[in-house]
């Protein structure tokens, strides 16, 4: 499956912050849930060019957000299509991420944060090659919650 990437639409995520909504633990991630997240991720100035859409076809199947923290480091956060988690296409959408950004930002390190809870997601970050690497609490959705922190390091011979 091949994906395009595409600065994000006002459109999309519009779309994504209205019409996605995920099942169980996973509602978690609705970007209705927190109020500050729906805010920023609305708008596009806060936005700029820094979060991207991903696309299948025509089909908008995920997004990615991008901010460079380092001089060789990349943060990232991201988010699949509700209907199209836990269905095996996870590896094939992370390497797809993870092949844009080295293509486009050249990072030594990538970085991420995830829900500790989110064992699907870590059990794929880390099939990846992320290692964890440290835990923190944040406040969002209404409470505080542990999250985990994971970066992928590029290989010395690359």
């Amino acid at each position: 499956m091949t994906h395009q990437f595409a600065v994000l639409t006002q459109q999309q995520a519009e779309m994504i912050a209205f019409t996605w909504h995920y099942e169980g633990v996973y509602v978690f991630y609705d970007i209705e849930a927190d109020e500050d997240d729906l805010v920023e991720f609305l708008d596009a100035e806060q936005r700029g060019e820094s979060v991207f859409a991903i696309t299948s076809d025509t089909d908008l199947i995920g997004f990615v957000s991008v901010a460079r923290t380092e001089a060789e480091t990349v943060d990232i956060g991201l988010g699949m299509r509700p209907d199209l988690t836990g269905n095996g296409g996870g590896r094939a959408f992370l390497s797809s991420i993870l092949d844009f950004i080295e293509a486009t930002y050249a990072p030594r390190r990538i970085t991420l944060a995830v829900a500790a809870f989110n064992e699907r997601a870590i059990r794929l970050y880390e099939a990846c090659g992320f290692k964890q690497t440290g835990s923190f609490q944040q406040p969002t959705n209404g409470s505080v919650y542990d999250f985990i922190r994971m970066e992928r390091q590029k290989s010395p011979q690359n």
